[in-house]
């Protein structure tokens, strides 16, 4: 006996002549069409650029180092290269004048002022790192301590392309100016510094460094110590902030597509059927066969 396959058809096509355009549907149909473009577009956005989920964990990701990479840049406009030094403590006893590794200074306004960078580490206790003129043999009385921040990071530098979209303060610092003050005033930053993981969907880990600040000055008076200085004095905190990037499966992203089709066709269906109704039923009104 023969079986015709095409009765398992849910889809049954309706001949091209039983079929009825209007200006309404094709209305419907190009903003259906625009609608379900935009809308994949979007999609297709989400799932090609990862997601990043933050979370809070008691833990520090380099507890097995002692020491947290820092990167200084700052600029003196008033103090010359000659007289600008680092000085380094902590609460492990270390206390280092005049720190001269991986240090480099760049004379600016005709050798009156100096570009300063420094590369060094710091303990994970609280202590502090300042810009003075402590290292120089002969002290100088009345050094400007007038300054533009542009770099303190601590830690690596995340390169990841979509850190942008970490709403972090990997450096809090950047681009702060203190040129406009008294020349003479000693500047206390206060740094809150918290540990730092990001983890992306390739599986390479970063481990870095945010901070807070909070910032004082003031004019010293008289004796031997009164000489200003640029501090920044640290403490790390207990609390580890990790940033993990995530990405949609293939399957979720297919499932919306459809969705979106789908429900797209079925709304713009439902809305060219009550056009066609309408119109219909003017055309009886105006013919009187309401009734």
């Amino acid at each position: 006996m023969y079986f015709d396959f095409r009765r398992l058809d849910i889809y049954r096509k309706v001949p091209k002549d039983l079929t009825q355009p209007t200006l309404a549907g094709a209305l419907v149909s190009i903003a259906c069409v625009l609608s379900i473009t935009f809308l994949i577009v979007k999609e297709f956005s989400s799932f090609v650029m990862p997601e990043i989920q933050s979370e809070l964990i008691v833990a520090d990701p380099l507890s097995t180092e002692d020491r947290i990479p820092v990167i200084l840049n700052i600029t003196l406009p008033e103090l010359s290269c000659d007289l600008v030094g680092l000085d380094i403590q902590d609460q492990m006893g270390r206390h280092e004048v005049g720190y001269v590794d991986n240090i480099e200074k760049t004379p600016i306004n005709h050798a009156a002022g100096c570009k300063f960078i420094a590369a060094f580490q710091i303990s994970k206790v609280p202590g502090n790192f300042h810009v003075s003129t402590h290292a120089k043999g002969a002290m100088e009385t009345a050094p400007s301590m007038r300054h533009k921040i542009h770099t303190l990071q601590f830690g690596d530098v995340i390169t990841e392309r979509n850190v942008i979209d970490v709403a972090g303060s990997f450096n809090s610092l950047a681009e702060v100016d203190k040129t406009s003050l008294d020349p003479l005033a000693t500047h206390e930053y206060f740094v809150r510094i918290v540990p730092t993981l990001y983890q992306s969907y390739q599986g390479s880990t970063s481990y870095s460094y945010q901070y807070t600040y909070a910032y004082k000055s003031y004019v010293p008076m008289g004796g031997h110590r009164a000489v200003p200085a640029i501090w920044f004095k640290h403490d790390i905190t207990p609390i580890t902030v990790q940033y993990k990037e995530s990405r949609q499966p293939l399957y979720h992203f297919i499932t919306t597509v459809c969705a979106i089709v789908g429900g797209v066709f079925t709304v713009a269906g439902i809305i060219d059927s009550m056009f066609f109704s309408a119109s219909e039923l003017l055309k009886k009104a105006q013919l009187g066969k309401l009734s």
